[in-house]
């Protein structure tokens, strides 16, 4: 099979020099432009593509991205995975700024997102996908990061549950205590929809979170704010950088065929035809 990974970011990882042969690629959807144009190219011989999450400018708030759009031309222009960088706040005293939580659970509380492709539109695929959540990260592609990152003597946690919020405001100090006494590892305003999109499109999706704050639950450090987050994420992008361009040809030497066709598998047998009569 062959192996082609989307890689959605922002600042460091829209980097044009990660690329070899880059050239930029604009692409349409059923549901509109995706956040920017894809920037395809290669690393290390393995087929990429890069999109910028907020677009390369970071001019689209959290519950404006267009998630739907962002999944589907990535996997329009033949995405078999995607990798994925998001900035986040710590909610738990052992995960430190500067640090990499490699994800595999997520708390929704955002309020205004549309979280499925099976919409009921002209252009939608038929039917209405009730699909299983319970494992939203792809196991496989999450341990290689982890691996990698580790060899790289990276600040890593493997597992990790991410918190997302609708933004664009930062969290209460009552919320952010609620977040942390609830055991989520992490807030952000990103990891939902685009995972259950990613789920939804059949993709091996895996998410490297770049601890930046402890947002606001801890007493005796500032709350976060956008200028603590800038400082401690240019670390936290290079750091990501060097773990992908490790990962990506370790994740193409390996066969996916099973992986991919049980999670295609999974989209078509959680999908409710209407039925006829």
């Amino acid at each position: 099979m062959s192996i082609k990974i989307g890689i959605i970011g922002g600042s460091g990882l829209s980097n044009p020099d990660i690329l070899k042969n880059g050239a930029d690629q604009e692409v349409d959807t059923p549901y509109g432009k995706p956040s920017d144009s894809l920037k395809v190219g290669e690393i290390a011989g393995v087929p990429c593509v890069l999109l910028a999450r907020h677009g390369r400018s970071h001019s689209t708030m959290p519950t404006n991205v267009n998630f739907r759009a962002n999944v589907w031309a990535l996997k329009q222009v033949g995405c078999t995975h995607l990798v994925v960088t998001t900035a986040c706040g710590s909610l738990q005293e052992n995960m430190h700024p500067g640090e990499i939580v490699i994800l595999d659970q997520f708390i929704d509380r955002t309020q205004k997102r549309i979280q499925t492709f099976f919409d009921g539109s002209e252009h939608a695929p038929p039917g209405i996908c009730h699909m299983p959540m319970a494992k939203p990260f792809c196991t496989r592609t999450s341990q290689i990061l982890y691996d990698c990152a580790k060899e790289l003597s990276i600040g890593c946690h493997k597992g990790g549950t991410m918190l997302t919020i609708e933004g664009p405001r930062f969290s209460s100090e009552a919320e952010s205590k609620l977040f942390h006494s609830w055991g989520a590892h992490c807030i952000n305003m990103t990891t939902v929809p685009e995972v259950v999109l990613a789920n939804e499109a059949g993709l091996c999706y895996a998410s490297m979170a770049l601890v930046t704050d402890y947002d606001s639950w801890r007493p005796d450090t500032e709350s976060v704010n956008v200028a603590n987050v800038m400082q401690t994420f240019q670390l936290n992008a290079s750091n990501a950088q060097k773990v992908l361009l490790k990962a990506i040809p370790l994740i193409a030497q390996q066969d996916w065929t099973d992986t991919i066709k049980s999670k295609q598998d999974m989209v078509t047998s959680n999908t409710m035809l209407p039925h006829s009569y």
